[in-house]
């Protein structure tokens, strides 16, 4: 185990969160992640070069509490930083996205160990540790549709054993810490987490992620073979149906912010793509740049539209940091579907040269459908949203 480091050891390396330093920080971040964004779309390469270089100003560690070394962000502060990573390269913004989720609820868990959290937590600061939690498997899919992990924890001598895999793991190449959510072999069980240290014999990368975008987040598939976690490492372990590993209402307020944010980010990507290829393309037979046509003008203006919309619901929600589960579902519905939309409006009017996988328009389009596969999927949020208008008018 490294050892902890005192709090007066700990040195921020980059200037304050609001001030116009740490704004230039972030777009100087933007345009270097962005040289590499095509590389690692197309190699499927996990970004630890853009890790480490985000570590490099303490940006792995911003929401962990500053009486531990961080930043303590705000949700305010997180999302302007998510912004400006994934408008250079979504993947690493997604990694970073899972990071903060967890270090912003971690300190709060009474569940926990205090060593334990702390150590997660100083190994953030000192050494841009990541981590994640491990929730879908191949058999049960989502774990928010319902039903029980096949992750199986049994009890061993002096702690557990575990057994099983977890799907779309994302960061998995680059995580030191893997929560992994399982249940015992007690009857009846307990359900929760196991923190599992990436190094630990019995943990391989069964299937690789290979998907259309987001392509290197190192989604792999995790197996878990016989792998020995100690009784302290056994965390968050309740009886099914009790309050336990499961967001409350500010954490998924939180995930539905950030969540929205890379895919936001990804679709103003492809907007300033749309713009300048429109305001330089120029075909012999008009003699003008397209951005002088209505039609393109007309298309931007939708776009910007669709954009704007996204930016005040995305800082409403982030500043109030009160949003219900209806309304944070909601947000993510809403927001990601706009980014859609806006980066489908720019494929249509561009036409071959936004599919030419010369262009990153089409890199981008790729990306934004990823919004989609994440939980909530859009019917459940419809159905919860339909359920609840319905219920004030619906007699008992």
């Amino acid at each position: 185990m490294n050892a902890p480091i005192a709090d007066s050891a700990v040195t921020r390396r980059h200037p304050p969160l609001d001030s116009d330093a740490f704004d230039a920080l972030l777009a100087r971040l933007t345009s270097e992640l962005a040289a590499g964004a095509a590389h690692y779309d197309r190699t499927a390469e996990f970004p630890h070069a853009n890790l480490a270089r985000l570590h490099e100003f303490d940006l792995l560690s911003l929401t962990v509490p500053a009486s531990l070394g961080g930043a303590g962000a705000s949700l305010p502060q997180a999302l302007k930083v998510v912004r400006a990573v994934a408008r250079g390269e979504p993947s690493t913004a997604l990694v970073l996205v899972m990071q903060y989720l967890f270090h912003h609820r971690l300190q709060g868990n009474p569940d926990w160990p205090v060593e334990l959290r702390e150590r997660v937590a100083r190994e953030a600061v000192r050494d841009g540790a990541l981590i994640n939690s491990l929730r879908v498997e191949p058999e049960l899919g989502t774990p928010a549709r319902g039903g029980l992990p096949s992750t199986i924890a049994k009890r061993s001598a002096d702690g557990w054993i575990i057994d099983g895999s977890k799907l779309y793991s994302t960061g998995s190449p680059g995580l030191t810490w893997l929560a992994v959510w399982a249940r015992s072999d007690e009857t009846p069980p307990r359900v929760g987490v196991w923190l599992v240290h990436r190094d630990t014999p019995g943990v391989r990368v069964g299937s690789e992620w290979n998907h259309l975008g987001m392509r290197a987040t190192g989604s792999h598939e995790l197996v878990f073979d016989n792998v020995f976690v100690s009784a302290a490492h056994a965390v968050d372990v309740h009886p099914p149906g009790e309050p336990g590993a499961g967001l409350d209402a500010l954490g998924f307020a939180w995930m539905s912010v950030l969540l929205s944010a890379v895919y936001d980010s990804v679709a103003r990507a492809a907007r300033d793509w749309f713009a300048q290829w429109a305001a330089e393309r120029t075909p012999g037979n008009l003699g003008a740049p397209l951005a002088s046509l209505p039609a393109f003008q007309q298309t931007l203006g939708r776009i910007d539209a669709l954009l704007f919309s996204n930016r005040v619901l995305l800082d409403a929600s982030a500043h109030t940091e009160r949003v219900t589960l209806d309304e944070a579902s909601l947000v993510k519905y809403t927001v990601t579907n706009q980014a859609i939309e806006a980066v489908q409006l720019a494929v249509e009017a561009s036409g071959n040269p936004g599919l030419s996988r010369d262009n990153a328009l089409e890199r981008h389009y790729r990306d934004v459908l990823c919004a989609r596969i994440h939980t909530p999927q859009n019917d459940s949020v419809l159905q919860g949203a339909g359920r609840s208008g319905f219920a004030a008018f619906v007699r008992a």
